[in-house]
């Protein structure tokens, strides 16, 4: 037996890895949907709007005027002195200063080696201050914060850090454990008021979009780059780390991960669970960089610096501090820290909250559930409609979520993974409908024409299998005298001769939408209107008939000329057909092991009975009355009232002689005419009014070969002339044969 939540299995299973690939989350996922959060950037990148935070910019005209980099430290406190003096709040280097100065005067005299000089000239260059000194000085002067740098190679001392953290639950467990350093001269670090990681971790494709703001080193947590300058710029001491599930943070059931890092008491930093911060990109702006030789000339604009948070850092392309970002694919690196500084002032964050994977599982899977749902109801076109309304309403809210809010959803997985589920279920549909076509093929082709077979197939929801009642047009057919004819045959003959009488024979029904229901020897058994739609099946019916009446000529004119192939002359072949109109119930008949496409009832076996009286009328074709009333434009005669033998209610039945060409002509018109009055008399027992009028039938009957009908009702009035009916004979005519 068939299970009907079977035909969902297939997409429930595709909706089913598609979650399970979300919640997995593999590259090739993770890469999708960073791709989507890029082309939303790039559709509405942040606009620029004026923040207290500047870049002195390290470019190729700086290098023109000042020198190839490195400088001698000298140079770099000048800068930061000027910057000072500019009114800069808090100067921050996205460099660091690792080695000693070469250029110090200690460290020139070393190099000088075996030269000799005087010793008065020695003692005063070892009273120059060392250069490392002198920027340590101006650090100190005002706040400065020292950027220091994050390796995969383990090494390097633990970086000062200049502020304390504290934290609710476990940050470790979401952060990477970071094996190597490289950091500023501990001179430089201890004249420093703040002390921040400049890393950038690219995503695998090498763009920025995600920076962390802390990082872990055994089992110590330090700032960024950024951080620390907001909280130098701010005045703030220490940091506080929020993680999902502590901290009053909500948390839906588990650890999500990081989800705020506040810096003092009065800036708080949304984070994804990594403690990374999202980049919300301007495009390049000028207004955000101050050349470097501007300030040392003291040429530089006060008003772009006083009271700024100032970045130290090159645009210069021999430099290599290059970042691709969604906007740009050679950004500057200290620019990346410039606008993570403006959207923390500006408080203009670019957030994909904890809850954002939630929210799209549970939409992929009320997307997804809807389609498995309907698929088998709606078809491919209903349910592409369907599921075309749900991705464009998820690329609109996804839209609208950005605008709005500044919120990341990824429409494009659910909407992926949706067209995957309408994409399986319509595929399984379309195999299960090629399978039932094929299944309808086989089961009918032995009955139909090719013609309905195809339409059968092309719409099997108009098949119904199992029993229906239906109106219906039944014909029988036999060949008369076919025991004779077979008793002269051998088997081979026998089976050539009712191959060559069948096969013209269905042709004939199958062309008019006839349907085969099975042969019993030389008998042929056929309806209408079943498995599909026939509103004509009565005229189609007696259309066949007479058409197997040309058929049959053209066949016995082929087996005069054949003989030979049968051993022995044949006798033309004769058929008898009964023709019967009513309701049904057709269907898959039979036992488990075995059934055919059939049909059953009453008027089946009238069809039956009315085949056999063909022989007792002498007519061909033998209507029943209502397959008469339905086919008035026929030329049909009436041929007498009847009870079949295992019927109690009597039967109007009809000769059917010809199309509308014959009952149009005026023969046939007067052939009716006189037959009625033969029959009227008949009924009334008026023998001498009937046996006049049934001469007139005879005469007129002569083309219509009714010489046997016209014996047949002459022998009935001889016969009661002799031997009246009895009182109550209502002219019912009772058959005692089939």
């Amino acid at each position: 037996m068939r299970v009907r939540g079977a035909r969902w299995l297939v997409p429930l299973a595709a909706l089913g890895l598609a979650v399970g690939l979300r919640v997995a989350a593999p590259t090739a996922v993770q890469n999708l949907q960073l791709r989507v959060f890029d082309e939303l950037q790039r559709l509405s990148p942040r606009p620029y709007e004026e923040a207290p935070v500047r870049i002195v910019d390290i470019d190729d005209a700086t290098l023109e005027r000042v020198g190839q980099w490195p400088w001698p430290r000298t140079v770099v406190a000048e800068l930061v002195r000027r910057l000072f003096d500019d009114g800069a709040s808090v100067v921050v280097f996205d460099a660091v200063f690792a080695e000693p100065d070469r250029t110090s005067p200690l460290r020139a005299l070393e190099g000088l080696g075996e030269v000799s000089l005087s010793p008065k000239l020695r003692r005063e260059i070892e009273q120059l201050p060392d250069h490392d000194d002198v920027l340590a000085k101006a650090f100190a002067e005002g706040h400065v914060v020292t950027g220091f740098v994050f390796t995969n190679d383990p090494g390097g001392r633990d970086p000062a850090r200049k502020a304390g953290f504290s934290y609710g639950g476990d940050p470790f467990a979401h952060l990477l454990d970071r094996r190597g350093t490289v950091v500023n001269l501990p001179v430089l670090e201890e004249a420093a008021t703040g002390n921040g990681s400049f890393t950038v971790d690219p995503d695998d494709d090498g763009l920025h979009r995600r920076v962390p703001l802390l990082f872990a080193r055994g089992g110590v947590l330090y700032p960024s780059l950024a951080a620390e300058a907001i909280r130098v710029a701010t005045g703030a001491t220490a940091y506080a780390v929020k993680t999902a599930g502590s901290s009053g943070e909500t948390s839906f059931g588990g650890s999500t991960g990081i989800t705020q890092l506040r810096i003092g008491k009065d800036v708080t930093v949304p984070t994804n669970g990594l403690g990374e911060i999202w980049i919300w990109y301007t495009q390049r702006v000028p207004e955000r960089y101050v050349p470097a030789w501007e300030v040392l000339e003291g040429k530089a604009d006060r008003a772009k610096l006083d009271g700024h948070i100032v970045l130290i850092g090159t645009t210069a392309a021999g430099l290599r501090d290059i970042r691709a970002t969604p906007l740009d694919p050679v950004a500057p690196g200290v620019m990346v820290h410039a606008q993570i500084l403006e959207q923390v002032l500006l408080g203009r964050y670019l957030e994909r909250p904890d809850w954002a994977t939630g929210a799209e599982l549970v939409y992929l899977l009320a997307l997804g559930l809807l389609l498995v749902v309907l698929i088998p109801r709606l078809g491919a076109i209903g349910t592409a409609l369907l599921g075309g309304g749900g991705i464009v309403a998820a690329f609109a809210l996804s839209w609208w979520a950005y605008s709005a809010w500044h919120w990341l959803f990824d429409p494009v997985y659910p909407a992926l993974a949706a067209l995957g589920v309408y994409l399986v279920g319509s595929l399984q549909n379309y195999l299960q409908s090629e399978t039932q076509r094929r299944r309808v093929r086989g089961a009918f082709s032995r009955y139909l024409s090719p013609t309905l077979v195809d339409e059968l197939a092309a719409n099997p929801d108009r098949l119904r299998l199992g029993g229906e009642m239906r109106d219906m047009t039944l014909l029988f057919s036999d060949v008369r005298g076919f025991t004779t004819i077979s008793e002269q045959l051998d088997p081979q003959a026998l089976t050539r001769l009712i191959n060559r009488f069948l096969t013209p024979m269905t042709d004939v029904i199958l062309a008019r939408r006839g349907c085969i229901d099975k042969y019993m020897g030389d008998c042929v058994m056929a309806f209408w209107n079943a498995p599909l739609d026939d509103p004509d099946h009565p005229r189609h019916a007696c259309d066949a008939a007479l058409a197997m009446l040309k058929a049959l000529a053209e066949l016995n004119a082929g087996l005069t000329t054949d003989a030979f192939d049968f051993g022995r002359p044949l006798p033309p072949l004769a058929i008898g057909i009964g023709i019967n109109t009513g309701s049904c119930c057709v269907g898959n008949m039979g036992s488990d092991q075995r059934f055919d496409y059939s049909v059953i009832s009453d008027e089946v076996n009238l069809a039956s009975r009315l085949e056999g009286q063909s022989k007792t009328y002498g007519v061909t074709i033998v209507l029943g009355e209502n397959t008469q009333a339905r086919v008035p434009e026929l030329a049909t005669l009436e041929l007498d009232l009847i009870r079949v033998k295992g019927k109690l209610r009597p039967v109007r039945i009809y000769a059917l002689l010809g199309d509308e060409s014959v009952a149009s002509s005026e023969p046939f018109r007067e052939l009716v005419r006189a037959n009625d009055a033969m029959l009227a008399a008949y009924r009334a027992q008026q023998w001498d009014e009937a046996s006049g009028a049934l001469e007139t039938c005879r005469r007129l009957g002569e083309s219509f070969a009714l010489a046997d009908l016209a014996d047949l009702y002459e022998g009935r009035i001889r016969g009661f002339r002799i031997s009246p009916p009895l009182p109550d004979w209502d002219g019912v005519y009772v058959a005692t044969s089939k």
